[in-house]
């Protein structure tokens, strides 16, 4: 199974990217979201490569994270659809997260910083939430899609490779898909065993079963199930 992502994607999303920054002061309710989202883009386009993300440099340049972090508290969600409701929280999540740790750098451990997670509260289109919140209340409880456990930032070396780039509306559903096979292929989350022909899976698979098992998109699980048949395994 190799990650990849057509060309015509690919041209699909700079042709997104720049129509919004082009039109969004035409849009009554949405054209807020469509700079956040424009801005979220150029912002991960220069400070995640390889699925890492740097920092360092966005300390440096930390008004580039605030201004993004304004904007995303500021955000209007009346009147849009949930497509551009679940690319929002995802991007707003990922942005939050990265924003706080370089805001607290150098940061070893987000759990270093206390309530990272579960106390600090941001504005989140208007709502006081905290991190916590904003994952599980608006994105996995309220789309029951556990590959988006594959496209949020934890800033930490067991998460799954963050992508390079905001997502948006239109292509939420090929983005998630490319980020959870990105994740599929990655040995740290799923390792190969020739020998005793068997796939072991990392422990998010354990630790979100639940979300897994409820999962009503069936790309996660048919993508396993094509590593296995590849390899004719099984899991342990």
């Amino acid at each position: 199974m190799k990650c990849n992502i057509s060309r015509h994607l690919k041209v699909r999303q700079i042709f997104f990217i720049l129509a919004t920054v082009c039109c969004a002061s035409d849009h009554s309710f949405g054209g807020n979201l469509d700079v956040f989202t424009a801005g979220a883009h150029q912002f991960m386009s220069k400070y995640v490569q390889n699925g890492s993300v740097d920092y360092k440099r966005i300390k440096q340049n930390i008004q580039e994270a605030e201004q993004l972090y304004t904007q995303l508290g500021e955000a209007s969600l009346t009147g849009v659809q949930e497509k551009s409701k679940r690319s929002f929280y995802i991007n707003a999540y990922n942005i939050v997260v990265i924003y706080w740790v370089a805001r607290h750098y150098p940061l070893k451990s987000p759990l270093d910083q206390s309530g990272f997670f579960d106390k600090v509260k941001h504005k989140v289109a208007g709502e006081e939430m905290t991190l916590n919140t904003l994952e599980i209340k608006k994105l996995l409880d309220a789309y029951n899609d556990a590959r988006i456990h594959f496209a949020l930032a934890c800033a930490a070396k067991s998460c799954p490779p963050l992508a390079s780039f905001a997502f948006t509306p239109e292509m939420v559903d090929e983005q998630l898909n490319e980020r959870t096979t990105a994740a599929l292929n990655d040995k740290g989350w799923v390792r190969v065993d020739h020998g005793q022909k068997k796939v072991g899976l990392s422990k998010i698979f354990d630790w979100y079963k639940n979300d897994f098992n409820a999962d009503k998109n069936q790309f996660l699980i048919g993508s396993i199930n094509t590593v296995k048949r590849r390899f004719q395994l099984h899991t342990p």
